[in-house]
């Protein structure tokens, strides 16, 4: 039954009526304030006709501004049992555009869920938000937009530049395969409980071109040597994966560091690891990258 929507709860009673709180061993921390909600929506771009996939909807807070733009569905992956409850409430409101699914979203490729195009908008929990996000990296064109919400220094490592404090494996990776910006700050005052730190909003846009599989192994191998110690010179952090090989093929000198190399250099060094190892590329040119 579709419900007439003025008779939809208010979100505070939603979260009374299921006592639902947020629970530190789960990285919850809720973001209930409508307008900063409205905010994020507008920030993730067109939805007309997009597929949009909610990682962790929690209370709902967001999944009602989803709910109030123009997307054609929204799929919800929620694991918490609380939550549970509460969002099947709201689905009954919206019987044809919002759909539950129970299930570990570290489990699960959200591909299979929905059909392109299809974006995904989420306040990451805080403990999964990394694994989650490198996941959907690796399969970049499956993905119009990722719209995610993530504790302000994770989101300063994805779009990080080099020779900066917080550039690193995450930031050459993700800037590897999209174009990645912060577009919002958020304090911690706006969430329930309120967390130790500022968050930030991040897009982040799949490039037109993405890596084969085997090559975006060969980047995860490459950039897992040279940050894994990072204080080291070139030639000894990429030492046990060929490195020497590597870098003079690369025409990169072995006393640099990591953090000085740009997304352009460690492609050639992913791109060389991969013919090393008698892989072949899907991409033609690094001058796409």
């Amino acid at each position: 039954m579709n419900l007439h929507q003025n008779q939809l709860p208010s979100l505070k009673e939603s979260i009374n009526k299921y006592n639902l709180h947020a629970k530190k061993s789960l990285g919850q921390h809720f973001l209930l304030d409508p307008m900063i909600n409205q905010q994020i929506i507008a920030l993730a771009g067109d939805l007309t006709d997009k597929n949009v996939i909610e990682v962790g909807p929690g209370p709902g807070g967001l999944t009602r501004a989803l709910l109030g733009s123009h997307a054609q569905k929204i799929i919800g992956v929620e694991v918490d049992q609380r939550a549970l409850q509460l969002l099947h409430e709201l689905q009954t409101y919206y019987p044809k555009r919002f759909t539950i699914v129970e299930h570990d979203a570290l489990k699960l490729d959200l591909t299979t869920l929905c059909e392109a195009p299809r974006q995904i908008v989420a306040n990451l929990p805080y403990n999964i938000g990394t694994p989650l996000l490198l996941g959907w990296l690796r399969q970049g064109q499956q993905w119009s937009r990722l719209t995610l919400m993530f504790q302000q220094e994770v989101a300063e490592r994805v779009c990080a530049a080099p020779n900066t404090e917080f550039y690193g494996r995450l930031s050459v990776i993700a800037q590897w395969v999209a174009q990645c910006v912060i577009v919002k700050h958020i304090p911690p005052g706006a969430f329930t409980p309120p967390p130790k730190v500022y968050s930030a909003v991040i897009n982040i846009i799949p490039k037109a071109e993405q890596p084969s599989a085997d090559l975006f192994k060969a980047m995860e191998k490459v950039t897992a040597a040279a940050f894994g110690q990072r204080r080291k010179m070139l030639k000894g952090a990429l030492k046990n994966i060929g490195g020497e090989v590597l870098l003079s093929g690369a025409n990169i000198d072995g006393t640099r560091r990591a953090e000085t190399l740009t997304i352009l250099e460690f492609d050639q060094l992913a791109r060389l690891y991969q013919q090393m190892n008698g892989y072949e590329s899907n991409l033609p040119s690094t001058s796409n990258i």
